[in-house]
Protein backbone atom coordinates (compact mmCIF):
# COMPACT_ATOMS: atom_id res chain seq x y z
CA UNK A 1 0.00 0.00 0.00
CA UNK A 2 1.63 3.56 -1.10
CA UNK A 3 1.42 6.73 1.09
CA UNK A 4 -1.48 8.00 -1.72
CA UNK A 5 -3.42 5.35 -0.91
CA UNK A 6 -3.54 5.83 3.24
CA UNK A 7 -4.37 9.46 2.78
CA UNK A 8 -6.94 8.76 -0.55
CA UNK A 9 -10.08 11.04 0.22
CA UNK A 10 -11.87 7.38 0.16
CA UNK A 11 -9.49 6.15 2.94
CA UNK A 12 -9.90 9.74 4.57
CA UNK A 13 -13.70 9.19 4.69
CA UNK A 14 -13.69 5.87 6.42
CA UNK A 15 -11.39 7.63 9.33
CA UNK A 16 -13.81 9.96 8.98
CA UNK A 17 -16.66 7.58 9.89
CA UNK A 18 -15.00 5.50 11.81
CA UNK A 19 -14.04 8.90 14.80
CA UNK A 20 -17.67 10.40 13.97
CA UNK A 21 -19.30 6.58 15.25
CA UNK A 22 -16.74 6.43 17.95
CA UNK A 23 -17.97 9.85 19.48
CA UNK A 24 -21.34 8.76 18.84
CA UNK A 25 -21.01 5.64 21.29
CA UNK A 26 -18.92 8.19 24.12
CA UNK A 27 -21.49 10.82 23.87
CA UNK A 28 -24.45 8.16 24.33
CA UNK A 29 -22.28 6.94 27.51
CA UNK A 30 -21.28 10.46 28.57
CA UNK A 31 -25.35 11.29 28.56
CA UNK A 32 -26.02 8.37 30.51
CA UNK A 33 -23.95 9.33 33.66
CA UNK A 34 -25.37 11.10 36.33
CA UNK A 35 -24.14 13.35 37.31
CA UNK A 36 -22.28 14.01 33.72
CA UNK A 37 -19.59 16.64 33.19
CA UNK A 38 -21.67 19.49 30.80
CA UNK A 39 -18.44 20.80 28.97
CA UNK A 40 -16.81 17.69 28.19
CA UNK A 41 -20.51 16.49 26.36
CA UNK A 42 -20.36 20.23 24.22
CA UNK A 43 -16.97 19.33 23.30
CA UNK A 44 -17.47 16.19 22.18
CA UNK A 45 -20.70 17.35 20.36
CA UNK A 46 -18.88 20.25 18.85
CA UNK A 47 -15.88 17.76 17.71
CA UNK A 48 -18.83 15.41 16.07
CA UNK A 49 -20.66 18.15 14.41
CA UNK A 50 -17.31 19.45 12.87
CA UNK A 51 -16.64 15.92 11.71
CA UNK A 52 -19.94 15.52 10.37
CA UNK A 53 -18.98 18.22 8.20
CA UNK A 54 -15.93 17.18 7.29
CA UNK A 55 -17.59 14.19 6.17
CA UNK A 56 -20.18 15.93 3.73
CA UNK A 57 -17.26 17.73 2.35
CA UNK A 58 -15.36 14.87 1.17
CA UNK A 59 -18.66 13.37 -0.13
CA UNK A 60 -19.60 16.44 -1.79
CA UNK A 61 -15.91 16.63 -3.41
CA UNK A 62 -15.80 12.65 -4.64
CA UNK A 63 -19.47 12.57 -6.12
CA UNK A 64 -20.11 16.37 -6.86
CA UNK A 65 -23.86 16.99 -8.01
CA UNK A 66 -23.09 19.16 -11.14
CA UNK A 67 -20.58 18.45 -14.01
CA UNK A 68 -17.28 20.63 -13.51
Amino acid sequence: MTFENLRSPDRQLIELRMEHADLNASIDRLSQVVPHDELLLRRLKKRRLALRDQIHQIERDLDPKEPA
